[in-house]
Order: structure tokens, then C-alpha cells, then sequence
């Protein structure tokens, strides 16, 4: 019994062991990422960021386009769960416009994850390579959405368009602003109240989802 008791003991510490130095991993790749772009980082620098050797990383990710898009389903992740809190509001538009709310308020407070999930190409290359060519993270994403779009069709809104359609356009929109915003496209812009130019064009856009 207390060798077998022992035994497990073992077993279960290189599992959190070997869950550490994954997060270790992703970690001092996101740093890397960050500091100097997805392109001059390489699995060395990876490596010496948490000493280990470049060979014990491939023990982990086939190469740096599968870290990369290990945070991308971090970030996806954490966006979703926040959204998926809105579940308890009953009226489909109040929810809608909520979760345009949640977005912007995720992107802003994560912009080097958000530009890492959104803006640069490494993860969306990483699911083309696979034989599923599914990209799991944005569907569930974009479904969560849909949904709460066609709810709101359903009592009577956006008559006269379709429901793909419209579920893009919608996130295209929000996404659009954010991304502006983020890579600071907007702060050389000649417009008044650059500071709040976000916060009022989303209450704009909400006039318009309120007129549909």
C-alpha cells in the first residue's frame, strides 16, 4: 500500500512538473513575441529564456507556430468565458450590445494578447496545416455570437438579413475599431476626442443594431 501510495505520489509530480514547464514555455514565449515580434524569435531564444535546451521544447510543440497558437486558444479561452457569463441576460439584444461591451473591454485590457489572437497570421498558418482544417477557438467564438443573433432575429430584429451575414458583420465591425485603436491607427487621425473615439462610435453603432 505505501509503495503504491509512493509510486503515485511520483507519477503525479512529474505530471505538475511537466505542466509547469509547459507554462514556463508559453510564458517566455509571450514575452518573446511581444518584445520582439513572432518573426525574430526563434525556439533557441525560447529556450534560453527559461534555460533549458531547444531540444526539450520539442517535447512540447512540434515547432514555434504550435506555441504560438497555444496562446491564441488562451486568449480565446479567456474571451469566451467572459462572454459566456451574459448567458443569465434574458433579452437577446441587451445581451448583444453586453457582449460588444465585454470585447472591447478584453481587447483594451489584453491588446498584446488580442494583437497575437487577431492580427498576426502564425495560428490561423498552424490550422491550415492540419488535416481538420478547423479553427476551433474562432468558431466557438463566432457561434456564441451567431446565436445570440438569430435570438435576436427571432423577436423581430435585423429583418431582411441573413443571419451570417449579419453575425460578421456585426463582429467585423467591433473587431475593426479595436484594431484601430490598438495599433494606434486612430491616434493620428484629425478627429476630436481621440480618447473616447471608441467608446463613442460603439454607442453609435448601437443606434444602428437598435433601428434593425
Amino acid at each position: 500500500m505505501l509503495v503504491q501510495q509512493i509510486i503515485m505520489g511520483v507519477a503525479e509530480r512529474k505530471i505538475r512538473e511537466k505542466e509547469e514547464l509547459k507554462d514556463q514555455i508559453l510564458k517566455a514565449a509571450k514575452r518573446l513575441f511581444i518584445e520582439r515580434g513572432f518573426e525574430k524569435t526563434s525556439i533557441r531564444n525560447i529556450a534560453d529564456e527559461i534555460e533549458y535546451s531547444p531540444g526539450i521544447i520539442y517535447h512540447y510543440f512540434q515547432d514555434k507556430n504550435e506555441i504560438f497558437y497555444a496562446l491564441h486558444q488562451e486568449g480565446f479561452q479567456e474571451l469566451r468565458k467572459r462572454m459566456e457569463i451574459l448567458g443569465a441576460v434574458e433579452d437577446p439584444m441587451s445581451r448583444l450590445k453586453a457582449m460588444g461591451r465585454i470585447y472591447i473591454q478584453y481587447a483594451f485590457e489584453n491588446a498584446d494578447m488580442y494583437d497575437l489572437m487577431f492580427i498576426i497570421e502564425a495560428p490561423i498558418d498552424f490550422v491550415v496545416k492540419r488535416d481538420d482544417l478547423c479553427w476551433i477557438e474562432g468558431d466557438s467564438t463566432f457561434n456564441l455570437l451567431r446565436s445570440t443573433v438569430n435570438q435576436c432575429m427571432q423577436k423581430g430584429h435585423f429583418e431582411g438579413h441573413h443571419l451570417e451575414a449579419i453575425s460578421f458583420l456585426i463582429w467585423s465591425t467591433v473587431h475593426g475599431m479595436v484594431s484601430l485603436k490598438i495599433r494606434k491607427r486612430v491616434n493620428v487621425l484629425d478627429v476630436g476626442e481621440v480618447d473616447q473615439i471608441i467608446e463613442n462610435s460603439y454607442n453609435s453603432f448601437l443606434l444602428i443594431l437598435d433601428r434593425s
